[in-house]
């Protein structure tokens, strides 16, 4: 089982990133995604997650408007265009997979990737 992560990096606040995490050896497209951030000293907090087949999508109140979930199913990939950037959203985002039919947004079950560093900064 494999999930990695990338598209991570610096911006200036208003900045956009899109990140992408690359699923292997488990059954992508019966499991519900998500993304996770976290900053040192903190719980690891929930971003957003989408579910299936990409007909439902989830989001913690401080990325709505901003961040968007979404997924490929033919390429066992999902993603997160992150816009208007802003200096809070600086943290190590990491993508979790979890079997169920909806996603438990303070579970620690599954598969997770090693993360990726975003940095919002002037």
């Amino acid at each position: 089982v494999q999930l990695v992560e990338s598209g991570g990096g610096m911006v200036q606040p208003g900045g956009s990133l899109r990140l992408s995490c690359a699923a292997s050896g488990f059954n992508f497209n019966t499991s519900t995604m998500g993304w996770r951030r976290q900053v040192p000293g903190k719980e690891r907090e929930f971003v957003a997650a989408i579910s299936w087949y990409g007909t439902h999508a989830q989001y913690a109140d401080s990325v709505k408007g901003r961040f968007t979930i979404s997924r490929d199913n033919a390429k066992n990939t999902v993603y997160l265009q992150m816009n208007n950037l802003k200096p809070e959203d600086t943290a190590v985002y990491y993508c979790n997979a979890q079997s169920s039919s909806s996603y438990d947004p303070n579970g620690q079950l599954g598969f997770w990737g090693q993360g990726t560093q975003v940095t919002v900064s002037t």
